[in-house]
């Protein structure tokens, strides 16, 4: 009996999904540059020229994948401005954002890693530049979320957050698994509430 196009279509994207993930792991451990398109196949157990059915190149799939990751975090942003409290939404983007690189740390530092790209390597510039972008996209939104708080001065608390979440990631992607977790989210929901 032949497949339909509902399940050709899941197959597809779970091929897909199989080939971005041996290509991230291949990324983080590798490097970009030099990981070529060949490890990528290999890695996820298909041809190189399967591969090239699903994406053009090495490139594509880095595209892809900054392209997903700007999508969940305008996702994490826009579940947050669906609560109707501000410190729901604070607890919210703590929470996610924590937990997130609790469970791949090794991923958050390779994103890290792409948003600090040198001017000059211009076939990673243009990632790293669109993940600025959606970052400062993202910090207006949450300069709403302090002034909706009512505190004196929104943006400059809405940075002091950003500096404190974002150091708290990078500890947790530096050195995994030694921290209390759930004990840094109270703390910090705890500073901010006020």
């Amino acid at each position: 009996m032949p497949r339909t196009p509902s399940e050709n279509e899941r197959i597809r994207q779970m091929a897909k999904a199989n080939i971005l993930e041996a290509a991230m792991d291949l990324f983080i451990r590798q490097g970009y540059h030099a990981t070529s398109i060949s490890d990528v196949a290999r890695h996820a157990g298909i041809s190189k020229g399967l591969m090239y059915n699903y994406f053009q190149g090495k490139e594509e799939l880095l595209a892809t994948m900054v392209t997903e990751r700007i999508g969940a975090i305008a996702q994490v942003m826009q579940d947050a401005a669906a609560l109707t409290e501000p410190i729901e939404q604070l607890k919210f983007i703590i929470g996610h954002a924590i937990d997130s690189v609790y469970q791949k740390p090794e991923e958050h530092r390779f994103y890290l890693h792409l948003q600090t790209q040198p001017e000059a390597d211009q076939e990673l510039i243009k990632y790293s530049r669109l993940l600025v972008e959606e970052a400062a996209r993202q910090f207006e939104l949450q300069c709403r979320i302090f002034e909706r708080l009512g505190v004196a001065e929104p943006r400059k608390r809405s940075l002091y957050f950003s500096f404190t979440l974002q150091g708290i990631m990078l500890m947790i992607s530096t050195y995994p698994q030694q921290f209390p977790i759930e004990e840094i989210k109270a703390q910090m929901l705890d500073e901010f509430r006020r």
